[in-house]
Parts: C-alpha cells; structure tokens; sequence
C-alpha cells in the first residue's frame, strides 16, 4: 500500500516547491486566524501557482476552522485549491453544503468519541474520507501532540484515513506501520521554526513514508 504525505501548514514558495519535489502528494495553507501559520489568501494564491507548474500532480488542501461556506468557497476559488479540510466546530451539514470536495478533521477523546465523529463526519465519497489528530482542547491541530495511534488504527480499518498528530521523521514509519492509514499529515515534525521547514527533514520525512510499506 501507497501510503500518501500531505505537508501541511506551508508558508513559503521555497518550502512548498521543496515538499513537491520530495514527493509530497499533498500541501496545506491554514486560513485559521489565529494559527501561527495562518497564510494570506494571495500569498497561498501565487504558492499554489508556481507549484502546479513545477509538480502538477500536487493536490492543494485549504485548511479552515469555523469559516463561513461563501467564504471558504471565495478562499478555495481565489487560492485555486482541490480541496476544503474543516477543523474546527463545523456541523455534518456544514461538510455536505461544500461543492468542493471536503473533509472533517477530527480530534477524538477515546474509541466511543472516534466511531461517533466517524459515524457523523466520514465522507466515503473523498479521500480522505477523514482527518484524525490529537485530542488538545481548545485547540484546532499543528500542536505537535501524538494521536491515540490504536484509535486511529481502528479507524483505518473502515475509512480513508490521513492521520495527524505529532509525526516526525523519527516515528513516522512505526506510525504507519501499527496504523496502515491512507495518507499522513505534518506540520511541526518537519519545521525548524514555527512556519518555516526544514527541507531535510521534508526529505527525509516522505522517503521514510513511501519505503514504510517495503
């Protein structure tokens, strides 16, 4: 199994064209005010571009958290992205209202927390069909906290799953390994500073993901 790598939390041309060339399937912008890697729209707009020319086979993720639907719709035209990851408090009906295609992170508390959010938030009809990270109330992910990995392996049985939730080049393959999700998600495990990545670890990060299945 292809497991698939989505770099999140991009902030920088140099970074995003870095992550695509080492294989990244995916790059995600944060349009959550109060995230440190919050990016502007035009700013994502010009990243995006300049990488679908270099690596078109790049999928762009507009990360959102409690946004309105006409506005993610406005930041998801403008910015050019393939698709809507809601993180925040946002409703199955908010999910189902997109056109684009979308995708609920989660941050369950315990198994019964994860089938019920699975239950109301799995969308079978994208990949990923969900986004599972770190339970750390009050926060919306990009904390650097470990997920529950036997939660999120009961998950992968029966969705897509992209899994979050303080990978890193040192764990990530064990993490996959005691998982087998659909894709995987970073943001600080590959950063020298908040916002900024460390191109090595991008590096060495993806190669670990895409040798974990030989």
């Amino acid at each position: 199994m292809t497991v698939r790598v989505k770099i999140c939390g991009v902030t920088r041309l140099e970074d995003a064209l870095a992550a695509a060339k080492a294989g990244a399937d995916f790059l995600g912008f944060n349009h959550y005010g109060r995230s440190p890697r919050c990016i502007a729209p035009g700013l994502a707009a010009e990243i995006v571009a300049a990488v679908r020319q270099a690596c078109p086979s790049v999928r762009m993720v507009g990360v959102f958290v409690d946004h309105g639907k006409e506005e993610i719709r406005v930041l998801m035209d403008k910015c050019d992205y393939d698709y809507a990851q809601l993180s925040g408090n946002e409703g199955p009906d908010d999910l189902r209202r997109l056109g684009e295609p979308a995708f609920k992170a989660i941050r369950p508390a315990s198994e019964a927390d994860a089938r019920a959010l699975a239950g109301r938030y799995g969308n079978r009809r994208v990949r990923p069909a969900l986004l599972l990270d770190a339970h750390v109330p009050g926060l919306y992910g990009g904390t650097g906290s470990r997920a529950d990995l036997a939660l999120a392996a009961g998950l992968a049985r029966d969705w897509d799953l992209m899994l979050a939730g303080g990978l890193s080049p040192d764990n990530v393959a064990e993490a996959v390994r005691l998982v087998r999700p659909w894709a995987v998600d970073v943001a600080s495990g590959v950063e020298t500073s908040t916002g900024i990545k460390d191109h090595d670890k991008l590096r060495s990060f993806i190669l670990r993901v895409k040798n974990s299945g030989n």
